[in-house]
């Protein structure tokens, strides 16, 4: 029963397989350097949903660049298809993409398959249908990539209610549950995502000379800095005492907002230790957010062994 792209995506891949054979159908999504197997019918390449590969070793990166055909029946007769990686560790024979756009025509992904053996030309008398099918699961997945901004503003107003009274960013209840809830994003669309995690060198040292009112100013500062910084997709909070963190979402490298927030941060009179990591798909939201902290600390302790 076709519910969403991922059992439309499934039902497809059935379909083609019942069809045309080929040993494995894939439906991925393309990221920066990353391919992601979001969905796969396989029977004998041994690839399942959520492996990573390099998308500049593909014959997809070539087929969406039109460097190569959509449907090969004999890859071996495509010069670039031939000097693509991706075919010295894997027996391609034959090769059929298609890309899968978003609402704005961006490249979102392919629907691909390949099988070992050559197959008959005439299979590219059946491109129209492959177009199809991919233009249909397109049309899909950008529908559903729009209901996922509505589904994620009405999280945020869920939210609303755990939000830090003294600096305004969402607590630790609010970020626990907005966490969770993009990393089944992540999940079902291959999103990427970055947490970098804050903490403050001298709240303390200033509750202790100038009074808790000097620290709660100190706090507001933060707050305020994170939240000019950031863009209204992503998620900034205050974790308790002086932590903070911020999830960038659809972002693959944090290293400039890491580098903007440092600068406002600074500029703000805030003296703050800072960590970074990227969501992969061995690695969850949570477990990068563990590891940004970690790094946080090491740059802490930096921080202290050179006297800043």
């Amino acid at each position: 029963m076709i519910k969403d792209f991922a059992s439309a995506s499934q039902e497809a891949m059935t379909f083609l397989r019942e069809r045309f054979g080929f040993q494995l159908w894939m439906v991925t999504r393309a990221e920066a350097d990353d391919w992601i197997v979001l969905h796969a019918e396989d029977h004998g390449y041994g690839v399942r949903a959520g492996q990573v590969f390099r998308w500049t070793d593909s014959f997809c990166s070539r087929m969406v660049r039109g460097l190569g055909p959509r449907v090969a029946p004999d890859a071996s007769q495509v010069a670039v298809y031939q000097a693509a990686p991706i075919g010295q560790l894997v027996e391609i024979g034959a090769y059929i993409g298609i890309p899968l756009t978003r609402a704005d025509g961006s490249l979102f992904g392919t629907l691909c398959a390949i099988d070992p053996q050559v197959q008959p030309e005439a299979l590219t008398g059946q491109l129209p249908l492959f177009e199809l099918l991919a233009g249909m699961l397109s049309a899909l997945l950008a529908t559903e990539l729009q209901a996922a901004e509505a589904i994620r503003r009405a999280e945020r107003a869920e939210a609303e209610a755990t939000r830090d009274s003294l600096t305004g960013l969402y607590n630790r209840r609010g970020w626990d549950l907005l966490l969770q809830r993009e990393e089944e994003r992540c999940l079902r669309y291959g999103h990427p995502a970055c947490v970098i995690s804050i903490d403050l060198d001298e709240l303390k040292l200033t509750n202790d000379r100038h009074g808790h009112a000097a620290g709660d100013m100190l706090l507001m500062r933060t707050g305020e800095a994170l939240q000019q910084v950031i863009r209204a997709t992503d998620v900034a909070a205050r974790l308790g005492g002086d932590e903070f963190a911020v999830l960038s979402i659809e972002c693959d490298d944090a290293s400039h907002l890491v580098t903007r927030l440092g600068d406002k941060l600074e500029a703000s009179g805030v003296k703050a230790s800072i960590g970074v990591a990227a969501r992969r798909t061995d690695l969850s939201l949570q477990q990068a957010f563990e590891q940004a902290d970690a790094e946080m600390y090491q740059a802490k302790r930096r921080r202290k062994q050179q006297g800043a």
